[in-house]
């Protein structure tokens, strides 16, 4: 009889044709196992059961598939419960790498992660005066890959400057064609990803953050420039070419038109005109700030006056449900400046400000989190029926 039914023989609750392929349910099986130990590491048998909804015939099934491909492997005996002790699998430990990479103007951060997420080598330098900054990148991530032992199957870089949706950045010197993402490709021997820096904080921040309860936010991030990463409805928004968030030059009186906002080359003009020196950097002179020190205070003041205009910009437009201030913007001396700003215009203009959750690790924690998710859709994609590997 022809119809649709619930799934019988152990496998995953919903309904699906009665006539539907069998490769198709072990695949979903699969999927739900794999992320399943991902997500939760070492389990039983019986954890795993309980995790998934899938009865333990189909646990069972599953993992001896997952097992003669290599996919999991035994860790250890669990002894915590009571009963007859039980046998533990996990994500085989040589399943492989993701590089997650943070670029700014300074130097390269690179970490290799594996499918759980977790990081299991780290190296971080300043760019040399002279010299290619993708082979920069390329020896960072090769010194990590020496400290481990799995092959590396792709690359999420975050960079500062417009990123194209071909992977292309746009910044000063004008597009560049791709030239960066290919280049890095081609010597790494994997795919690569280039994400702005700004969105990977803010994607941060989504999944595992301060924006993490809220359905829609802009986060506000201060380092060499500002940017805004912006999320509606749970959905990082990019822009139709990639320039959403290019907040650095929104128009503020007295500006004149095109000129930066927030940044080094603003904070050096607000040190000398308040007497202060202007090659100390924005957080050397915002402690000042928090030591009392008087020319420091008025920037601080200055600064934050700035930054809480940007985010009432953006309200006017988007209206967010809150603004997270990240990077050198959560330094409690500007904070402080830009809530006394907000509370100015709250009666016209509301505005939540909240503090970001990691600071100026923001972009590298969200390409981890984009590098784990990719690598485990790669890697799991290999594993399970019908893929390339599975028919090999």
């Amino acid at each position: 009889m022809s119809g649709w039914g619930h799934v019988e023989s152990g496998g995953i609750s919903l309904a699906r044709p009665l006539a539907g392929p069998q490769s198709l349910l072990r695949t979903l099986n699969g999927r739900a196992i794999l992320e399943t130990l991902a997500r939760r590491g070492p389990l039983t048998r019986a954890e795993l059961v309980s995790e998934t909804g899938l009865s333990r015939t189909a646990v069972t099934q599953v993992l001896r598939m997952l097992e003669s491909s290599a996919a999991v492997a035994s860790a250890g005996v669990d002894r915590d419960t009571r009963g007859p002790a039980a046998g533990r699998v996990a994500l085989h430990p040589h399943l492989g790498f993701a590089a997650a990479v943070h670029v700014d103007m300074h130097a390269a951060h690179v970490v290799l992660v594996d499918p759980t997420g977790i990081v299991r080598a780290e190296s971080h330098a300043p760019f040399p005066t002279r010299g290619d900054r993708v082979q920069h990148i390329v020896d960072l991530v090769a010194a990590c890959q020496r400290t481990v032992n799995g092959p590396l199957h792709l690359a999420v870089v975050g960079i500062p400057g417009i990123v194209t949706a071909d992977g292309g950045i746009r910044d000063d010197q004008g597009p560049d064609g791709g030239a960066f993402k290919c280049a890095l490709s081609a010597q790494l021997g994997c795919p690569v990803r280039i994400e702005n820096d700004v969105n990977l904080a803010a994607l941060a921040e989504l999944t595992e953050g301060t924006g993490a309860e809220l359905s829609s936010f802009a986060l506000l991030l201060l380092d060499d420039g500002l940017g805004a990463g912006i999320v509606i409805d749970g959905v990082l928004h990019r822009g139709f070419s990639g320039v959403a968030g290019e907040v650095m030059y929104l128009p503020q009186t007295p500006l004149p038109i095109g000129a930066p906002v927030l940044g080094d080359d603003v904070v050096r003009d607000l040190a000398l005109a308040h007497g202060r020196d202007p090659d100390e950097t924005i957080d050397q002179h915002l402690d000042a700030a928090s030591a009392g020190d008087a020319g420091a205070i008025a920037m601080a003041a200055e600064m934050g006056r700035r930054l809480t205009l940007v985010a009432g910009s953006i309200a006017l437009v988007l209206d967010p449900e809150a603004f997270i201030l990240g990077g050198t913007a959560a330094h409690p001396a500007l904070v402080e400046g830009a809530a006394t700003v907000a509370d100015e215009l709250a009666p016209q203009l509301p505005l939540r400000l909240l503090v970001s959750s990691f600071g100026p690790e923001a972009p590298l924690v969200g390409a981890i989190g984009e590098a784990a998710s990719a690598l485990r859709a790669t890697v799991f994609a290999g594993l399970l029926p019908g893929s390339e590997r599975g028919r090999r």
